[in-house]
């Protein structure tokens, strides 16, 4: 069999039959192209090295900018600080490129980019983007430095009796169905002799009473849950809701919090990393999505 498949291939791994100069080399560019539109991008770049048929309409315009969001335009014009300054993206697989690198906006504060496989957009805000009450407050937070947030420092609680963590969102997502979770660890982590350990000294007043989640739009959809915080030493994403974006041109205006506001005890021991908004379906990290 494998003397077979060897008499076949040409040059490049170029097919033809046996003395024959014609091969995948032979077929049209968009030929190959319309091939190239059934598969995801990474399958693409692997079909790239096939040949130079293949090589050439890998890079076509077309093909790239059907796996590129119908807004890629707004997108791209958040890329316009820094190193990238007047740069120019002259092809679409330029810009497919780029938007799958993380793109900082709002003073640093929020981040979005392209996950591959279904070109949906993901976003983050950090601990610093959120309205936290009293996290100016040295006697009951600070901002620690950890290698494990994606902004390189998270918001962490030691006591109190008041918590609540509030955001905003002004942003044109492309149209489609999203979910938005609070990324939050118990206890302190850090690393001694290479191990990840955790101090949870500070971890209390959680299991007594629920953490209330919840968002809204600006269009009138509403989402409610709650959910005690559980699992000291693990970063955890917990589900607030999900929301529509029926009209990419059009900015959602999107408002979330969560709050645990019973005063007849403290709380304390938290980490607050971000909130994290991903495609329906689509997350990175333990979640829990029951809630009450």
């Amino acid at each position: 069999m494998g003397a077979g498949v060897s008499s076949i291939m040409g040059p490049e791994g170029e097919v033809g039959a046996e003395g024959a100069d014609t091969g995948l080399g032979d077929l049209p560019e968009s030929c190959v192209a319309a091939v190239l539109l059934r598969l995801e991008p990474r399958e693409i770049c692997d079909a790239a090295r096939l040949s130079r048929a293949f090589r050439g309409a890998a890079a076509a315009d077309f093909v790239w900018e059907a796996k590129l969001p119908e807004n890629h335009g707004y997108l791209m014009s958040f890329v316009s600080e820094g190193a990238e300054r007047g740069k120019g993206f002259v092809c679409k697989k330029e810009i497919y490129a780029r938007l799958c690198r993380p793109i900082r906006f709002d003073g640093g504060n929020k981040e979005f980019w392209m996950e591959k496989r279904r070109s949906g957009i993901c976003m983050a805000i950090s601990s610093k983007g959120l309205a936290i009450t009293g996290v100016d407050d040295r006697r009951y937070w600070n901002h620690i430095s950890t290698e494990e947030s994606r902004f390189g420092s998270v918001a962490y609680l030691m006591q109190t009796w008041w918590f609540e963590a509030a955001g905003e969102v002004d942003f044109c997502f492309p149209a489609g169905k999203y979910s938005l979770y609070f990324r939050l660890h118990l206890g302190r982590a850090y690393r001694r002799l290479g191990r990840r350990l955790c101090n949870s000294e500070h971890v209390h007043g959680w299991e007594k009473k629920p953490v209330q989640f919840q968002l809204s739009t600006a269009d009138g959809q509403h989402a409610r849950t709650h959910c005690h915080l559980a699992e000291p030493g693990a970063w955890i994403l917990y589900h607030v809701g999900d929301f529509i974006v029926p009209n990419s041109s059009v900015p959602t205006k999107l408002k979330f919090s969560m709050t645990q506001i019973d005063c007849t005890h403290t709380k304390g021991g938290l980490c607050v990393d971000s909130a994290v908004i991903y495609p329906k379906g689509f997350r990175q990290g333990k979640a829990y999505t029951a809630c009450m």
